[in-house]
Order: structure tokens, then sequence, then C-alpha cells
């Protein structure tokens, strides 16, 4: 699929295309990784329309240039609303960068690459940028200064300004947590979860039916011995 930019008398269109090729992920703990961190803020966006979260997607920051691009392995974009997009063109979407990118680090990244991606990163206007190379167990992370991201010292308990979540290395794996404190979880974890919440409300439910059933039978008893005490002539409200 592609996008392309209506053409007009002067200008023949332009064409941006909206994949190269090229997989997601590498191997499956990159893409476990990308999934967890893509979904897990898709949740914790999902009540605010106006935020949209990305995975894999073609960003174009310069209308007319259908090189300069990059696929975050993660973007978040404030003040854009949730729709399906083949590509984010920026100058179609109010002129809003994404502000948050992640990355995640594959065996085949170049050191070149990298840093081509950081210049990325930091020339078009993204304010925080946040890299994790799940071979290594090395988190980094950059916030902008000016027209510069400027390294973070210390990434282990960094709450994110944009984001509301906090990182943390446990064994040197990635860790990250909700403003809640809820651990971002995985679509298993979020299964059991929910597995045990409904079979806890099961438990529930049979509590409370098993206490209706014992009241009523106690009210049952208490009737019936109503009922035996007025057959003697005794009259239960009196006792």
């Amino acid at each position: 699929m592609v996008t392309q930019l209506p053409s007009s008398n002067s200008q023949k269109a332009i064409v941006y295309p909206e994949s190269d090729g090229q997989p997601m992920a590498e191997n499956t703990k990159q893409f476990e990784l990308i999934v967890l961190i893509k979904k897990n803020l898709d949740l914790l966006f999902a009540d605010d329309p106006n935020v949209f979260v990305a995975g894999d997607l073609f960003w174009y920051p310069v209308q007319g240039d259908n090189v300069t691009r990059r696929a975050p392995d993660v973007m978040v974009v404030f003040g854009r609303p949730k729709a399906d997009r083949g590509s984010y063109l920026e100058w179609q979407e109010d002129n809003i960068p994404p502000q948050v990118v992640f990355e995640i680090l594959s065996p085949s990244n170049s050191a070149k690459e990298m840093i081509a991606k950081y210049k990325f990163y930091e020339r078009y206007g993204v304010e925080e940028y946040y890299l994790y190379d799940p071979e290594t167990g090395e988190l980094s992370g950059w916030l902008r200064s000016g027209s510069e991201l400027a390294e973070i010292p210390q990434m282990t308990g960094w709450v994110s300004s944009r984001l509301g979540i906090r990182f943390e290395l446990s064994d040197n794996e990635l860790q990250i947590y909700r403003p809640d404190g809820q651990r971002f979880l995985t679509y298993i974890e979020l299964a059991q979860q929910r597995q045990q919440a409904q079979a806890q409300a099961e438990q529930e439910r049979q509590r409370a039916e098993q206490e209706r059933q014992r009241a009523e039978q106690a009210e049952s008893e208490l009737e019936a011995l109503r009922a035996l005490l007025k057959e003697r002539g005794i009259n239960p409200e009196q006792l």
C-alpha cells in the first residue's frame, strides 16, 4: 500500500511508501517487547480520543520528501485522533510530530543506524526517546532540551513526563509501570488476570447465593416454629 499526495498541474504526484518490505522484528523477544509496549500504551490512553499510538509505522516529517522517514518500533502522538493510518504524514496531522518514541534494539542494528535514528528524532521534534537492548539489558533514554535530545543520566526509576509511566530494570529485564503502579502485562498475563477476576466474581456470587439460601432456610424454620406455637395456643409475639 502507498499514500499519495494529490497531483497538481505543476507537481507530479509523490508516492509515500507505507512499507519497506522489512519485518517489524527480527526475533520473538524483540517482537514481544514491541507488542507489550504498544498494547499497554493503547490501554493506558484508551479513554483519550486524542492520543494516537502506533507500532512500526512510517513517519514522514517533510511534505514532498518521501525519502526522509523513520518507522519507530512504537510512537505516541498527543493531540492527534485515534484512527487507522497507512503512514504518518506530519503535514496532514496539524504538523504535530510524535512526542515519544521507543526502539527495541535488534542484533542487526548497527551503531551507524542507531546514530542516524537519534539524529532524526532530535531534528524532527521528538521530546522523549527510549532505547532498550534485550540482549544486554541496557536501557537508555533522552529528553528534549531546546533543540537537542539530552541523555537521561539514570533510567532506573525514571518517570516519563509525557506518559506518566515508570521504567525499572529487574535482573536486566525491562519492567514498565503504569501511573497507578500496575506493571505492563503481556496478553497472556492480562487474560490470566481476567480469568482470575471472573473466578473470584463467581466465588463471590456462589457465596452470596449460599448466604441467601441459609437466610431463607432460617426464615422458613422460624415461620414453622411460630406456626407450631400458635397451634399450642402460644402467641410467639409475646415471648
